[in-house]
């Protein structure tokens, strides 16, 4: 039988407190400290993700001392494992930017409202999850199975998957059905513009919405592969909801400087693969033999991630080295070629 010793019974005072350091952090992140467009410098963007991580920190800190040890160690498992799986998903963010032309001087505006669409899918998906695992718990071992296969994959899988925007379905769809302007018009994703032929005036989308919608989805695609991940970790939606955000809160400040770091990370692939299979050999032991404890899954995990970033900086490959890597190579990438798309409203073809 699967231990069922996964939920801490948070108040509304435990979401409360939440709810309130995330609204102040988004209110001084987009009020104060971006209140005007610039491009985000890596001081800044350090400094960022450094007041982010902290603040992680001592919330899994308060998570440990009024829940207790396990929940607390739950809590930063949960966070280190959303916070490592997500990396791949800046290589995605970039694509898209250059692809719309998105100036660098408002990318920040489209993570920062980013960030509100992903807490709002991901509150879906865990509430979702959450409610589905505590009614069928044997749902928690085809979890395991597709952690250890992704794991697995993750492990043999050399080619780089690459990411072909004009190509994909939806986002064929949506050019179609949305009007859409080629122009950028500052940090507006919503401006009036007169229509060809008819000479009205018009609501339509800049690249700015396009861009917006196009990482929200790339963000649920990411999450629903990471999700089973951490709800194997821990079931209470408490934990799982609050590390996801945290995660999501540094992953955004982080976005200008992890591209490159994360191409010099050339062990960080593995080490995420042992993570998966790890968990998911977990799931399998706490369900047969007995529950793991909190801090070993903590240890374990902490040991392969940091040992992976480590032994990347100690013994760096060739390739993971070059400073051809990273945000200089996606921005420095021509775009996409693929057949032109007409856009709603506009007799021309997508540039």
């Amino acid at each position: 039988m699967i231990p069922d010793t996964d939920t801490i019974g948070a108040s509304p005072v435990f979401w409360t407190v939440f709810f309130s350091i995330v609204a102040v952090v988004l209110i001084i992140d987009l009020g104060v400290l971006h209140r005007r467009a610039h491009v985000v410098g890596m001081r800044e963007s350090l400094l960022l993700a450094s007041g982010y991580a902290g603040l992680a920190v001592i919330f899994g800190i308060g998570v440990w001392l009024t829940a207790g040890v396990d929940a607390g160690a739950k809590f930063f498992t949960a966070y280190i494992v959303e916070q490592s799986l997500s990396f791949d998903n800046v290589f995605v963010m970039s694509v898209i930017f250059v692809y719309f032309g998105i100036p660098r001087e408002h990318r920040h505006r489209v993570l920062f409202w980013g960030i509100l669409g992903a807490m709002f899918f991901r509150a879906i998906l865990i509430g979702t999850g959450s409610a589905v695992l505590h009614e069928f718990e044997w749902l928690l071992l085809f979890f395991s199975a597709i952690l250890i296969f992704t794991g697995v994959k993750l492990l043999l899988h050399d080619e780089e998957e690459t990411l072909d925007i004009a190509n994909n379905r939806l986002f064929r769809f949506l050019a179609r059905h949305i009007p859409m302007t080629h122009r950028m018009h500052g940090a507006k994703f919503l401006v009036r513009e007169e229509q060809p032929g008819t000479g009205r005036m018009a609501l339509v989308a800049t690249p700015l919405l396009f861009a917006l919608i196009v990482v929200e989805i790339s963000d649920l695609i990411f999450a629903v592969d990471s999700i089973p991940a951490v709800l194997a970790i821990s079931r209470d939606p408490f934990i799982v909801y609050t590390s996801n955000v945290f995660a999501i809160l540094n992953l955004r400040a982080l976005y200008f400087v992890i591209d490159a770091l994360v191409a010099r990370c050339c062990y960080l692939k593995p080490a995420l693969s042992a993570v998966l299979i790890f968990i998911g050999g977990k799931i399998l032991w706490d369900a047969f033999i007995g529950e793991t404890e909190a801090l070993v899954s903590l240890a374990v995990t902490v040991t392969l991630i940091g040992g992976a970033i480590a032994l990347s900086f100690m013994f760096p490959k060739p390739a993971a080295s070059s400073e051809t890597l990273g945000a200089e190579m996606i921005e420095n990438t021509a775009r996409p070629k693929a057949e032109p798309v007409p856009l709603a409203g506009d007799p021309n073809k997508l540039r």
